[in-house]
């Protein structure tokens, strides 16, 4: 189930984004020749109109053809040639009614914006489709509203907050008797008293010893209570850390200051989408963060880092997140189309933004790359980019017989 799971997400999401593509090339009238989804060798194809469209053995991607996209192409007898792929047993791709009689038809001969339109919309497609994911999932869950509360949703084991006895679901009241309403000056008080011993004042909805006796002690001090009641609130003694472990913070705990709010039916729409936009755009910052720390690591450091994951560490995970429903699904699916949108932008060769470095200079000379360049410098960009995988996948694979 994992597996058919995993080829289903890459199958949408490659989908998706090769169908940006096609829609932008029609509307900008290029030939498309085929839509392939999946990777060769073709296992079935039908022509409809002017276009193959083709299911392929590989189910792990997808691919647009367009007539004259290597920059390469001639049109003879004011006739742009049929594609040159044949249909096993059809004989339409012989019948001269598939001809093409219009000129102008080829990606290389589209004005610099249409041919922009044209890379840019897969990119696009996968924001849509994050966009779409995220809003319903706000939809269903309820809309993240400010409560100017500072509730503890997770506990680090064997941090400060663990050994003091804090549990999730506790409000944080104050630090020190200074009144505490947002996450973030939380976390300055915190890190400014580093070493030094503070006292949380907590609300504690259930098992709230103070409900039943307001003389609680205990704790770790031996000079006076860690552990005592102000009305029905406890109030907790502990030192934050100075150099807590890599991703906790100086108590060890995960703080939040909102919560899912239903609204009436009739606003939910509007607002799961404005909240699938933002959270499209919060994660698309930390991919684009987390990309740059992972070059320089490959550039500085020569080697993969640790937690990049490829083919394999994504099928990993796939298992991992259809433990926790179809929400979860629909949350990895809506990151992962994030992170294939970032990717695909890159000024990379071979990936959409590396054409789009050509675009830039024939927007900038007034002529076009060099064809044979451009085909050359793409070859070299998708040896890189399989070599990388491949590297990645062997660190996957490592990791994975490491746990």
């Amino acid at each position: 189930m994992t597996l058919i799971l995993f080829v289903i997400i890459l199958s949408v999401l490659v989908f998706v984004h090769e169908l940006g593509h096609f829609l932008a090339a029609k509307r900008a009238g290029i030939l498309v020749e085929e839509f392939g989804f999946g990777l060769p060798p073709r296992i079935w194809g039908k022509r409809v109109g002017e276009t193959l469209y083709s299911i392929n053995a590989l189910p792990i991607g997808g691919f647009v053809k367009l007539y004259g996209e290597d920059g390469m192409g001639e049109i003879t007898n004011n006739k742009i040639p049929n594609p040159k792929f044949q249909i096993p047993n059809s004989k339409q791709s012989q019948n001269s009614k598939y001809k093409i009689q219009n000129t102008g038809r080829a990606y290389f001969e589209k004005s610099i914006l249409q041919r922009l339109s044209v890379l840019l919309a897969g990119v696009v497609m996968n924001l849509f489709l994050a966009i779409v994911s995220f809003s319903v999932l706000y939809f269903v869950l309820g809309i993240p509203t400010k409560t100017g509360k500072i509730k503890i949703v997770g506990i680090a084991p064997d941090s400060p907050a663990q050994i003091a006895d804090l549990k999730e679901n506790d409000v944080i009241v104050s630090l020190n008797g200074q009144k505490i309403s947002s996450t973030e000056n939380f976390l300055q008080a915190t890190k400014e008293n580093a070493g030094k011993k503070i006292q949380l004042e907590i609300y504690r909805e259930k098992d709230n010893p103070c409900e039943k006796n307001s003389k609680v002690l205990g704790g770790m001090a031996p000079t006076e209570p860690a552990v005592s009641c102000n009305g029905k609130n406890l109030l907790l003694s502990l030192i934050p850390r100075q150099s807590p472990p890599e991703g906790e913070g100086p108590l060890g705990i995960v703080i939040s200051d909102v919560e899912l709010k239903k609204y009436p039916w009739w606003q939910m729409p509007y607002l799961g989408a404005r909240e699938g936009f933002k959270e499209s755009l919060s994660w698309a910052g930390m991919i684009i963060a987390a990309l740059g720390k992972t070059l320089n690591t490959l550039i500085v450091a020569g080697k993969v880092p640790k937690d990049i994951a490829g083919p394999v560490g994504i099928f990993q995970i796939t298992g991992q997140v259809a433990k926790n429903g179809f929400l979860a699904i629909l949350q990895f699916l809506g990151v992962l189309s994030v992170n294939l949108a970032i990717i695909n932008i890159l000024p990379f060769p071979a990936l959409d933004g590396g054409r789009l470095i050509f675009l830039g200079y024939e927007a900038v000379f007034r002529k076009k790359a060099s064809p044979k360049v451009e085909i050359l410098v793409n070859q070299i960009g998708m040896v890189i980019l399989l070599s990388l995988i491949v590297l990645i996948t062997i660190n996957d694979v490592i990791r994975l017989i490491g746990k």
